[in-house]
């Protein structure tokens, strides 16, 4: 069965394969599609394309745009947007001053509980990308501060923790909107991160998304089991959104996550290009 991985990051955002690096794994994991999707960025794009073009690897230009939500985090995943769409451009723009404003308040906030951390570190980290938190998280692990990536956001990172700092800007329906403006299909990137107790909550979530112009749900993802994956199917198909999936794959900075296959019992059919490709032409 021909496989795919719709979600994985770069050193353009915060993963640590160049984008043509990760084009060549997944021409060595054997994988038929690849989307590359940094995080409010598409500076990746154009060296993963021109890398895919010596492999057999179909690749798909994306992004993963964070929004604000109320409970949990939200990102909303783009395929095939124009990049030089002016009105997505300015938005990304946008986005990213918001993210580089935010990391010296991160670093003051750390420096005051005794975990100081320098921006030249983190410039190291990202090799020319865009810093974020899993930036600020690897430096903690490389100084001792916490064992691991996932401590460090427990513990002083994510959303209430000691040196947490918002970031968002977008709305869900900006999000939506900005993409299908550029001629993309909107997705809801793994919709367990969103923390919903019930399917009557989660499909809440869904139908209002739609509502505003969603395209497409990601269904197949790292962190889903067997059952939220079905019911997210089972939404999918009741909403009439494209069934997506991915690794969500980082490298590095998620050394549990591989390329195209998660915690290692992921599979991603193909057919979830192709029904993007058809959604694709319905923007």
């Amino acid at each position: 069965m021909k496989t795919c991985d719709l979600h994985t990051h770069t050193t353009a955002s915060d993963g640590s394969d160049t984008p043509r690096a990760l084009i060549e794994k997944a021409a060595e994991a054997g994988l038929s599609a690849v989307a590359v999707t940094d995080h409010d960025t598409t500076s990746g794009l154009e060296e993963a394309r021109q890398a895919a073009k010596a492999t057999d690897v179909e690749f798909i230009p994306g992004v993963e745009l964070s929004v604000n939500f109320h409970k949990g985090n939200m990102h909303m995943l783009g395929y095939f947007m124009d990049e030089n769409d002016p009105g997505f451009k300015a938005v990304l723009d946008r986005v990213q001053r918001a993210r580089a404003e935010r990391n010296p308040k991160i670093l003051a906030l750390l420096e005051s509980i005794g975990k100081p951390i320098s921006m030249e570190e983190l410039e190291e980290l990202a090799q020319g990308g865009q810093i974020g938190r899993p930036h600020i998280a690897r430096a903690m692990v490389e100084k001792g501060y916490v064992k691991s990536v996932s401590q460090a956001f427990d513990k002083y990172l994510k959303r209430g923790a000691k040196a947490y700092a918002p970031k968002s800007i977008l709305s869900p329906k900006e999000a939506i909107e900005v993409i299908r403006g550029a001629r993309g299909v909107p997705v809801l990137a793994h919709p367990f991160s969103l923390l919903t107790t019930s399917q009557e909550e989660l499909e809440a979530i869904v139908s209002e998304l739609k509502d505003s112009g969603l395209m497409g749900l990601e269904c197949y993802y790292s962190e889903h089991d067997d059952a939220f994956t079905s019911m997210c199917l089972g939404l999918a198909k009741k909403y009439e959104l494209v069934v997506t999936g991915g690794s969500d794959y980082h490298g590095k900075a998620k050394p549990h996550i591989k390329l195209g296959r998660g915690k290692g019992n992921l599979t991603i059919p193909y057919t979830c290009v192709e029904s993007l490709e058809a959604a694709r032409a319905n923007v």
